[in-house]
């Protein structure tokens, strides 16, 4: 059993032994939730060690790199004018992140591009912001950002704490937004309600690739964070709404997991659909998130999503979440 797995369970068996605590929402009802874990117990349920952590760059195009470690991955565009980063992942992380940009030839980080508010993929904001990188998102996600929230798993629940005023969005953005940096024009989308509400995919024009954020998870099935505006018929729609807009030949680099490409999308939207369509057969039908479950309506793709003990009661509850909000 892993470390996360473990301490999922420990969570889950808590939160059956003891009533469920409540948080405001975006939802009309408050929503139920199991024990809120700190940022420490947090990093301990994914299994995440700084210290041993280890930065990985992959060139992905000329001038475009990715890099993985903990958290989010980041994708990177480097040259004449200077460097823009798409997500920052953790403080803890900075000095190996900052290794790896030097090793590609970046001297600073000139801009960070937020694809949405969440710890894993903003709290270098922390580090970055009072260096004087200059921090972009979408408006939601800054307006998150102002104020402590609760991050609902479902059986779980993560504190995320209010961002100081360094580590905020300098500029925000509604819908759309261009730069116009390092030869070529990278494109800001923000589509609607998806993972969260603030969601912002990257689009790098003169490379031909995107950076979906967490709307696009390429490790399992998404978490579609319900109680903060997440969607699961609105990521359906972003998805969708972005490969519309990107070729055969368009590099698709996801939140999380192995860069991949349009055909991949396409299959995560064709799932995320019929999965869509069979929970909501089953509210139709008046059956309980339990009830649900219990027909396993994701059984024929989760070898291919790896679906594990942590992953598949947190999607399938966050599914229900989002379809049964008034």
């Amino acid at each position: 059993m892993t470390k996360a797995v473990g301490l999922f369970g420990l969570a889950l068996s808590l939160a059956i032994a003891s009533p469920a605590l409540a948080h405001g929402s975006s939802a009309a009802e408050p929503a139920a939730h199991g024990p809120v874990m700190n940022a420490d117990q947090v990093y301990s349920a994914f299994g995440w060690d700084f210290d041993k952590a280890e930065i990985r760059t992959e060139k992905v195009a000329d001038g475009l790199y990715v890099l993985f470690g903990l958290g989010g991955n980041i994708a990177v565009s480097v040259g004449q004018d200077g460097t823009l980063i798409v997500d920052d992942q953790f403080p803890q992380l900075m000095p190996k992140i900052k290794t790896a940009l030097k090793d590609i030839g970046s001297e600073e980080v000139d801009f960070v591009v937020n694809t949405h508010w969440h710890f894993d993929h903003a709290d270098g904001n922390m580090t970055l912001g009072r260096e004087g990188s200059w921090i972009v998102s979408q408006s939601n996600s800054r307006a998150m950002m102002l104020e402590d929230r609760v991050i609902n798993f479902g059986p779980f629940a993560s504190e995320q704490k209010a961002y100081p005023d360094h580590a905020l969005s300098d500029i925000t953005f509604d819908r759309t937004m261009q730069f116009h940096i390092n030869g070529q024009t990278i494109e800001l989308l923000h589509v609607g309600p998806a993972h969260t509400d603030g969601d912002t995919a990257v689009i790098f024009r003169g490379v031909n690739a995107v950076h979906l954020g967490d709307v696009f998870n390429n490790a399992g099935y998404p978490f579609i964070d319900a109680d903060n505006g997440g969607d699961l018929a609105g990521m359906i729609a972003f998805c969708q709404a972005v490969h519309d807009m990107i070729d055969d030949d368009t590099i698709v680099i996801p939140g999380h997991g192995p860069v991949a490409d349009r055909a991949k999308l396409a299959r995560y939207i064709e799932v995320l659909t019929i999965i869509q369509g069979r929970v909501q057969a089953l509210i139709d039908d008046g059956k309980s998130l339990e009830e649900i479950m219990a027909a396993k309506p994701t059984a024929e793709f989760d070898a291919e999503f790896q679906a594990n003990a942590m992953m598949l009661p947190s999607f399938l509850s966050r599914a229900y979440a989002s379809l049964t909000r008034k």
